[in-house]
């Protein structure tokens, strides 16, 4: 079996890097295409030393640019790649315009498509990101799916015989990795924080109140900048080292588990780091209206709230201790591997 995966950002290196392993295990061979999505190297390749995957196959190095022209570029590059391999699976991650672009692509072309982390829902349609995962998850032949919330959200939609629940390979990635580094100077009790989705960078208002959020704190922040954030605060002539606000550039993936593991709470509008929170039983407040993970939610480990609300979340007792798993036991690689063969087209 002949497994090509795409992938572009942050988020998709970290899920890429158990799956990897469990196709090497299986002895199925793996091609990884990197579109280069994010080109920062802090946010891209570096993760492929940090977590052991194997060197890209192609890098088609796509760069920034606007949703449709990132999106288009890629698409367009794709065709010869997958016509080149002409793999057994085409295997796409989380929500990003890598995603898309690649699912399009390998429709296009007759391949057979695979969606990991398949069926999670914001339902808030502003989000690029939704529309990415709807549109995946409706193209593809077979949905791999984080939890039970995401079969149920796949099952409303008509999809559930299309799904397999597999659990979350970030689960995978956080128990393999969590002890294997230091957390940076200064984590320890502090708070960790990221911010970078635009509805929270691009509105000049919005993002001074993030800010001034944060720094009403009575302790000490550590702000993780992505370069976006750096300089969309600089247009708005938003300082970012406000009060106990301390801006850092972003860490490499084993320093952030251990520096939010270290940490006193989380403040963020990632999915990612909401759950890798709540594995690591720190406390998390989210800066946005909604969440696709909504168990730690339910499970009280996570508050969503507006910028005039992140002194009192982040500043609120520990919740109560819980022994849920709703994101699985740490195999879904393999599950994922197990999935693929099991659907594999005769």
């Amino acid at each position: 079996m002949k497994i090509l995966s795409v992938v572009g950002a942050r988020p998709q290196f970290v899920k890429l890097a158990p799956v990897a392993d469990a196709i090497t295990a299986s002895g199925d061979e793996h091609v990884i295409v990197h579109t280069g999505q994010h080109y920062d190297p802090l946010l891209s390749d570096v993760f492929f030393d940090d977590l052991g995957i194997p060197a890209p196959d192609v890098h088609l190095g796509v760069g920034s640019g606007s949703h449709g022209k990132q999106t288009g570029a890629i698409l367009a590059a794709l065709d010869d790649v997958l016509a080149e391999h002409s793999p057994d699976w085409v295997l796409v991650y989380g929500d990003t315009n890598s995603t898309l672009a690649a699912a399009v692509s390998a429709v296009k072309m007759h391949l057979p498509l695979a969606h990991l982390e398949a069926g999670l829902r914001s339902f808030n349609r502003a989000m690029p990101e939704e529309h990415n995962r709807v549109l995946t998850d409706h193209a593809a032949d077979l949905l791999l799916a984080p939890t039970e919330v995401a079969l149920g959200h796949l099952r409303d939609e008509g999809l559930a015989e299309r799904t397999v629940v597999v659990g979350d390979v970030m689960t995978d990635v956080l128990f393999r990795t969590r002890g294997t580094a230091d957390p940076v100077a200064g984590a320890e009790d502090a708070i960790v924080a990221t911010i970078h989705r635009a509805e929270n960078t691009d509105d000049p208002a919005r993002l001074a109140a993030i800010i001034d959020g944060l720094a009403g704190l009575d302790e000490r922040v550590l702000l993780l900048a992505h370069p976006r954030l750096r300089a969309k605060a600089a247009d708005a002539g938003i300082e970012l080292s406000a009060g106990g606000v301390e801006a850092r550039d972003p860490l490499n993936y084993p320093a952030l588990v251990a520096s939010v593991a270290a940490s006193r709470g989380v403040v963020t509008d990632s999915g990612g780091l909401q759950k890798e929170a709540f594995l690591l039983r720190v406390p998390c407040t989210t800066v946005r209206t909604e969440t696709e993970w909504t168990e730690t939610v339910d499970l009280g480990w996570n508050v969503l709230v507006e910028p005039d609300g992140i002194a009192a979340a982040a500043s609120r007792p520990r919740p109560a201790a819980t022994d849920a798993a709703p994101y699985g036991t740490g195999d879904a690689a393999e599950r994922t591997v197990e999935a693929l063969t099991e659907h594999l087209r005769a």
